[in-house]
């Protein structure tokens, strides 16, 4: 390995949520007891140093003692358009494409504003990311779910007669549609994508496509770009993106959206204007020019082996280990969504009880419930491969076998 995925970084009074925050936000981990230190596997970042050319081209904007306004560059156009080119296969996209976001839920809500009114049904598939639930609550959307299913094999599918259904009650006509799935990790096939988007088509249905985990596949799997799909899809979407995920720098702010349809893209640019604050941080611009270098694509294909080799390690480690514990392995992403219902119905637990024991030996994993997993927990795996192997040698001795 050309990059440090192995030591065990200390984050520790350096801004981080996953270690600092715990104790301080009601329904997430608390501190563990006494003799025990903490495996961060909750908040969706990773444990692993960023790319060196991001620290690097942050660096050398700092050292020039000045941050004044600043309009986006070039090279930041030029670095989204190669990368979408070299690791998507997408052709055509330029600058006037693309619009800088505060976040890909800020994005969403530039569209919702712009394509919507409070009160109005949005559809999203479940289990859902609780950042959707959040956000269409607080704005005053009406959240309208339709429930994944797990085939034969296990593996998450879209019910797509159930999506017509919902919309078709609800007389919806924004939907967000998640690519790569989070929480479950699936990996839409390019067929799969053809049939949702002809059903959000058939109903006239602006899709909101969060494809923020796209660069985080695992090997086998490809992502397939929800705008390139058909040309009905590159017009009635709005796709977004950002560095954050890959690279680990979700406290820098900065995503972006992709939108073809000249109609579409004025309606949420003059949304995200009104908010007076949708600009971008400088820093966060060096960043992402940073990240997308052919250096940083050489560093993602070393973190989704790295990734890979944990969700190897782990998922077999709970077929074996945790009898009544079901999950579906993860296709993309570095998250597992295990469904704990079997486990607790025969032990006479319930997932309080999993969550109280796995925090109290310092394994911070977190509650699926808020992400509409009714038996679930999530657990991050973005971690060095030893703190992975402690963190479940722990549930197994303190949680699930205890």
């Amino acid at each position: 390995m050309t990059y440090d995925f192995t030591s065990n970084m200390d984050r520790r009074g350096k801004d981080a949520l996953a270690i600092d925050g715990l104790g301080t936000v009601p329904g997430f981990p608390t501190p563990p007891r006494e003799g025990f230190d903490q495996i961060p596997m909750w908040v969706a970042d990773m444990n692993f140093p960023t790319c060196p050319t991001i620290t690097q081209a942050v660096a050398e904007r700092l050292a020039h003692p000045a941050f004044g306004y600043f309009d986006p560059s070039d090279e930041y156009f030029d670095a989204i358009i190669g990368w979408q080119r070299d690791r998507n296969a997408v052709a055509g996209l330029s600058r006037e494409h693309i619009g800088y976001e505060n976040g890909v839920l800020g994005g969403a809500v530039s569209v919702l504003r712009a394509m919507a009114l409070p009160g109005d049904a949005v559809l999203v598939h479940s289990p859902t990311y609780i950042g959707f639930t959040k956000t269409l609550e607080r704005n005053g959307y009406k959240i309208v779910l339709s429930p994944l299913v797990r085939d034969e094999a296990g593996v998450w599918r879209m019910d797509y007669e159930d999506m017509a259904a919902k919309l078709e009650e609800s007389h919806a006509h924004v939907a967000i549609f998640c690519s790569p799935h989070n929480p479950s990790g699936r990996v839409w096939e390019r067929e799969e994508i053809e049939r949702a988007m002809e059903v959000y088509a058939a109903h006239d249905c602006v899709v909101i496509s969060d494809e923020i985990w796209s660069d985080i596949i695992l090997p086998g799997h490809t992502h397939i770009p929800t705008q390139s799909v058909s040309e009905d899809a590159r017009r009635r979407t709005v796709a977004l993106y950002a560095p954050s995920k890959t690279f680990n720098l979700a406290g820098l702010i900065g995503s972006y959206h992709v939108i073809y349809d000249d109609y579409l893209r004025d309606r949420v640019d003059a949304a995200a204007a009104k908010t007076g604050y949708n600009h971008m941080n400088v820093l966060s611009m060096h960043a992402l020019v940073g990240a997308y270098t052919p250096e940083g694509r050489a560093w993602v294909d070393e973190l989704t082996q790295v990734l890979d080799g944990n969700v190897a390690w782990a998922v077999d480690f709970i077929r074996e280990h945790f009898e009544g514990v079901e999950l579906a392995r993860p296709q993309g992403t570095y998250m597992l969504f295990p469904d704990c219902g079997a486990w607790c119905a025969k032990h006479g637990k319930t997932v309080d009880d999993i969550l109280s024991a796995a925090w109290d030996v310092g394994v911070d994993i977190q509650d699926g419930r808020p992400f509409h997993g009714p038996n679930h927990v999530r657990i991050n795996l973005a971690l060095p491969l030893s703190r992975v192997q402690e963190g479940f040698e722990r549930l197994d001795r303190y949680v699930f076998n205890a």
